[in-house]
């Protein structure tokens, strides 16, 4: 099991010397095509397996219909992990974009078409961003039950930055269209 630092602590890089704050980030994983259990655990055990970063939780899975992808897309499945990390946001969203294309992740022109695995930064700390490269918070997260869910299953009294709690974005979107699998679980080693 990964030991998880104080989040209180800032560490420091060991080559540089470099102090850096240690964040909580909310990361999103889903996958409809392929081995989908298989890409969701590869995609926690390369998380896991990030230097600077320590997994603190991971959800329970749900199926859901995909939305807004092109006809005959098969269903998810989703989940969400918690980190701690020291990375830079924009070096955590590197990593994520490469989690996915060790997945074979395909990308096309055609807005939500199905994937192998998806690795999204729904939250890094306080950390705000609006480029091409990396928005933060997530645009969409606030109003996917798909996210706030098993994130809300994880950390019941989490705050959507700049929107409030989840449990109250949540209750405003409802949760019809999940399915809870209980058949299925992603670990942590």
């Amino acid at each position: 099991m990964t030991e998880t630092p104080n989040p209180h602590i800032i560490d420091a890089d060991t080559l540089t010397g470099e102090m850096r704050p240690i964040r909580r980030a909310v990361l999103a994983l889903g996958s409809n095509l392929g081995d989908r259990l298989a890409s969701l655990q590869g995609a926690v055990e390369a998380i896991a397996d990030t230097p600077e970063v320590w997994v603190t939780g991971v959800s329970p899975i749900y199926e859901t219909q995909p939305v807004d992808s092109p006809a005959g897309a098969d269903t998810y499945l989703n989940a969400v992990l918690l980190i701690d990390t020291t990375l830079a946001a924009n070096r955590l969203m590197d990593r994520a974009l490469a989690v996915e294309d060790a997945f074979d992740r395909e990308r096309s022109d055609v807005v939500n078409s199905p994937r192998t695995l998806d690795v999204d930064l729904i939250v890094v700390g306080d950390r705000r961003s609006d480029d091409e490269h990396l928005r933060l918070p997530h645009p969409r997260a606030a109003q996917r039950a798909f996210v706030l869910k098993p994130w809300f299953d994880l950390e019941p009294d989490a705050v959507f930055p700049e929107l409030g709690p989840i449990a109250d974005l949540l209750a405003q979107i409802g949760t019809d269209g999940l399915v809870l699998r209980e058949d299925l679980a992603l670990d942590v080693a």
